[in-house]
């Protein structure tokens, strides 16, 4: 039997996406957490594995040589996963490149849009003196991640997944949606795509990969204290943990 994959995690959108592949795709796992508001993402070891400094990243003990293999980028790991069980990831070549685009898609254009929605909405008037700064923030990124919501709700129109059956295309964008409420978003404006999002959730996979430690999150970047202040030194100003 081979060994566990080990998932290097923290319960955010970028790690629900791996927790819930390998969940759908009946891998066995571990969880190495890497709390990211404690700059655990810096330690050397870490950085072996994901050189960005950015999790997830996953140790496959059991690679495609039968040597271990460390991959970064969740886009990559989805790739990789879906091609290792042989689900969610189309074996013909035009399959294939329609699930690949949306998951670029997802990769270059509604995780960063929404990223920026949370930032500018949710952390930073707390430390940005100059509030007009902090507006003009929200407003534009607000506005791109209600368009991304609009391409998706279009692209849904008629289809129950993003690529016709589901696939890893589906895994990495449901996560990004979860938090709609902080991006500014009134799902029901975009009525496809709310099927689509009640659809995955009821998924007892998806259930089983959201949950992941998503007790250690706590009440993270929008806490109170010092703990807090130094999370959002950590992740916002980007100073590694001595």
């Amino acid at each position: 039997m081979s060994k566990p994959i080990q998932l290097h995690y923290w319960p955010t959108p970028n790690g629900w996406k791996i927790s819930i592949a390998l969940e759908e795709m009946g891998l066995p796992y571990e969880v190495v957490a890497v709390n990211i508001g404690a700059g655990e993402q810096f330690e050397p070891a870490f950085q072996a594995i994901s050189p960005n400094g950015r999790m997830p990243a996953i140790v496959d003990p059991d690679g495609p040589d039968g040597a271990p293999i460390s991959i970064f980028e969740s886009g990559a790991i989805l790739q990789y996963l879906g091609r290792k069980s042989g689900q969610f990831y189309p074996a013909d070549e035009r399959g294939r490149v329609d699930v690949d685009q949306w998951l670029f898609w997802q990769m270059g254009g509604l995780g960063p849009m929404a990223g920026q929605t949370h930032h500018f909405r949710q952390y930073a008037p707390s430390f940005i003196l100059d509030q007009r700064q902090v507006a003009y923030g929200a407003i534009r990124y607000t506005n791109e991640t209600n368009r991304l919501y609009g391409v998706l709700d279009k692209r849904l129109e008629g289809r129950d997944y993003i690529c016709g059956d589901y696939s890893i295309a589906d895994m990495a964008c449901w996560p990004w949606v979860v938090p709609y409420r902080n991006q500014g978003i009134i799902l029901e404006e975009f009525p496809n795509l709310k099927a689509w999002f009640e659809r995955l959730r009821a998924r007892e996979a998806v259930q089983r990969g959201f949950r992941v430690a998503v007790e250690q999150r706590g009440q993270g970047l929008q806490g109170q204290g010092k703990d807090a202040e130094a999370a959002r030194a950590v992740l916002f100003g980007q100073r590694a943990r001595r």
